[in-house]
């Protein structure tokens, strides 16, 4: 009687049944985890080796790339009869704003001011909602008075990654405001505005089920030591970012003190640090064995990588 899988084997198989539905998602957590930090290019048929242990075959991988081409995620760059992929100056941009949360060892402290963005006029409700929908990706929450608020965002940044998402025509109807406490048609308190702006239990299923499904994940590679699977290494790394990111995705990054004292997301992060390290060497030699541009070279991985979880925005000076 065969062994059971182990959780890692298990978590790679789930995702081999889900794969097709994830396939342009998990590229662009290849091109952010993997390709940034070797400068940002990779030949397609690179792309296609990484994806086959994770049960992408190579038709389904030219379909993702080419909808993530028109979508503008990637731009082609031909080289001779072969094709290096990269991401859009818009693409790159997304991925290091959740970057910023990815590999962040720690939270930075709070000023105690909130951003607040506020709209200057009438917008129909589809121009609103288009501008709701923009600013949840940024981290922002709807708030009594009618307009937007976080605790710590760059006012600066979000307004440029409206205007880079082509909404420079909505910019003049927006006011930015720091406040040290919003007016909510009453008195409020900080832990006031948390509760009507985000609804943070559904986020902290989320992370819940991160740690339930990580956690035995890392009690294997703890007993397996450093001589462990290193097939297993390159596709779980990749999972693993993948997983926590769609989890920063909807999480709007506030400071700790506003968080509950019991807040999964502090237990999600030290497991994905703790499991990245564990895993970045030996997919890093894979790495080095199968990604190649489309002249043959093999593109180098930079000095920061090896620093990720380490500072605060570890992505700042990527290319």
């Amino acid at each position: 009687m065969s062994a059971p899988p182990s959780p890692a084997q298990q978590r790679l198989d789930a995702f081999r049944q889900l794969g097709r539905m994830q396939a342009g998602s998990l590229i662009i957590t290849v091109f952010g985890d993997a390709v940034l930090p070797r400068g940002g290019r990779l030949w397609l048929g690179s792309l296609i080796a990484l994806l086959e242990p994770l049960g992408l075959n190579e038709r389904l991988v030219r379909t993702s790339v080419f909808r993530l081409v028109k979508d503008e995620w990637l731009l082609s760059e031909a080289q001779g009869r072969r094709t290096d992929y990269r991401l859009t100056p818009a693409g790159q941009r997304r991925f290091e704003e959740a970057s910023r949360q990815i590999y962040a060892a720690e939270s930075a402290p709070w000023d105690r001011r909130w951003r607040l963005v506020l709209t200057v006029g009438e917008l129909d409700a589809r121009t609103r909602d288009k501008l709701r929908r923009a600013l949840f990706w940024q981290g922002f929450g709807e708030w009594a008075g009618g307009g937007f608020v976080h605790p710590s965002a760059d006012l600066r940044r979000v307004f440029d990654a409206l205007g880079s998402d082509g909404m420079d025509g909505l910019l003049p109807h927006l006011m930015p405001l720091l406040a040290a406490n919003p007016h909510l048609g009453g008195s409020a308190n900080d832990s006031d505005l948390v509760r009507r702006a985000w609804d943070l239990d559904e986020l902290a299923g989320g992370y819940q089920d991160f740690v339930q499904t990580y956690q035995p994940i890392l009690d294997e590679l703890r007993a397996a030591g450093p001589a462990g699977d290193g097939a297993l290494a390159w596709p779980l790394r990749v999972l693993l970012i993948h997983d926590f990111r769609r989890q920063l995705l909807r999480d709007p990054e506030l400071p700790e003190v506003l968080l509950p004292p019991d807040w999964p997301g502090r237990r999600a992060r030290v497991l994905c640090k703790e499991i990245y390290q564990r895993l970045l060497a030996p997919s890093e030699h894979h790495l080095d064995a199968v990604m190649r541009l489309a002249n043959g070279d093999v593109p180098t991985a930079t000095p920061w990588l090896q620093e990720r979880f380490q500072h605060a925005d570890p992505l700042v000076s990527a290319p």
